[in-house]
C-alpha cells in the first residue's frame, strides 16, 4: 500500500510536470508575438541575444543525451562553453518561428538538467525566461506558487553554482513571504526578481530596493 509520504511525493512530481509544461506554453505564446528588433534585444545572460537564450532553451529537446555527451566532449569537458556553442548555432540555423514553437511542441518533454531533477528543469525554463522578459519590460506573468516553489530551493550551494554572492545580504520578496541570509544589508523586491539574484544576474535599475540593491543592479 502506497504510504502517504508517497502519496505526497508522486502529487508534487506531478504538479512540477504541470508547471513545466504551463511555463513553456506560456513562453512560447509570449515569443510568438515578438517583433524582429526583440529577437535580437540583449538579455540577462551576457552576450546572448533574445534569440540564443530561445534556443538555448530547446538545445535538450534537439539532442539525444548522447548527442550532448558527445558535444560536451568537443568542448573540452566545459558546460558552458558547450551551451554558448549550441546556443549560437542554433539560434543561426532556426526560424523565430521554430524558436518560439520548439517550447510548446515539447511542453511535456521530459529534458532534466543533469543536476537538480525536475525542479531544475523548472527553474531552467522560469529563470531563462526572466532573463528574456524582465530586459524587455514585460508586463509580469509567473503564478506566485510557481515561483515560491523555486525560492524554496535557494541554499548555499545553489547560490555557489551559480555564481551568486550574497554574503552579507538578506533577500526580502515584497510580493510573498520569503527571505534569504542574515546580512545587515537588506535587497528586497519582487520574488521573481531576488530569483534572478539568486541565480547569479543582475537586474534592471529600479526592480530592487535597499541598502545593498546596487550590487545586484545592472550597471551598480
Amino acid at each position: 500500500m502506497e504510504t502517504v509520504s508517497e502519496k505526497q511525493d508522486t502529487g508534487q512530481v506531478g504538479w512540477i510536470r504541470e508547471q513545466i509544461a504551463a511555463e513553456r506554453r506560456e513562453l512560447a505564446e509570449v515569443f510568438s508575438a515578438f517583433t524582429p528588433e526583440q529577437w535580437n534585444s540583449p538579455t540577462l545572460c551576457e552576450g546572448w541575444r533574445v534569440r540564443e537564450v530561445a534556443a538555448h532553451m530547446g538545445s535538450g529537446f534537439r539532442r539525444s543525451t548522447a548527442a550532448m555527451v558527445l558535444e560536451l566532449a568537443r568542448s573540452g569537458g566545459h558546460v558552458h562553453r558547450m551551451a554558448d556553442r549550441l546556443a549560437r548555432r542554433d539560434a543561426a540555423a532556426l526560424t523565430e518561428r521554430e524558436l518560439a514553437a520548439a517550447l510548446a511542441d515539447h511542453a511535456d518533454h521530459p529534458w532534466r538538467p543533469p543536476v537538480g531533477g525536475r525542479i531544475a528543469a523548472l527553474a531552467h525554463d522560469v529563470v531563462h525566461g526572466l532573463d528574456i522578459t524582465v530586459p524587455l519590460g514585460l508586463p509580469l506573468r509567473l503564478p506566485t506558487a510557481r515561483t515560491a516553489a523555486l525560492l524554496a530551493g535557494v541554499s548555499a550551494p545553489t547560490l555557489r553554482f551559480f555564481g551568486a554572492r550574497i554574503d552579507g545580504v538578506r533577500l526580502r520578496a515584497t510580493d510573498t513571504a520569503w527571505s534569504y541570509g542574515k546580512g545587515p544589508l537588506l535587497v528586497e523586491g519582487r520574488a521573481e526578481h531576488l530569483l534572478l539574484v539568486a541565480y547569479g544576474r543582475r537586474v534592471p535599475a529600479g526592480l530592487l530596493a535597499g541598502p545593498g540593491a546596487e550590487r545586484f543592479t545592472l550597471g551598480g
